[in-house]
């Protein structure tokens, strides 16, 4: 019997970084969520989406969670490094990212993403 998606324990963090101008922050949060986090959501096994306004800058980061590199390359391909830019991210950010981390994870305590 397959493991459910909910049952399995992340091992790698994929981290994603980009930065818009204050002005275009919350049009591109949205644009973010609707065409990357949700997408990415039914594929990982969590998904963070976090942001720091500053005075000239806004970051955006996101995290996402995997069960191995193996599953992450079956959505990044076959470099899991590799940025897959979504249609309007030139329109909107500073400059386009030239890659993603992709770290093991070696301690995770208490409860992320605010599910019980």
């Amino acid at each position: 019997m397959e493991q459910s998606r909910k049952a399995l324990r992340p091992t790698i963090a994929r981290i994603w970084r980009g930065r818009t101008t204050p002005a275009n922050a919350d049009t591109y949060a949205r644009y973010l969520y609707d065409h990357g986090i949700a997408p990415l959501a039914e594929k990982a096994l969590g998904v963070q989406l976090l942001r720091e306004d500053r005075a000239d800058e806004t970051e955006f980061v996101t995290i996402s969670y995997w069960e191995s590199v193996e599953a992450m390359s079956r959505f990044a391909g076959k470099d899991p490094r590799r940025i897959h830019h979504l249609e309007r991210d030139a329109e909107f950010l500073i400059e386009l990212p030239a890659g993603v981390q992709v770290l093991d994870i070696t301690a995770s305590l208490g409860r992320i993403g605010g599910d019980a």
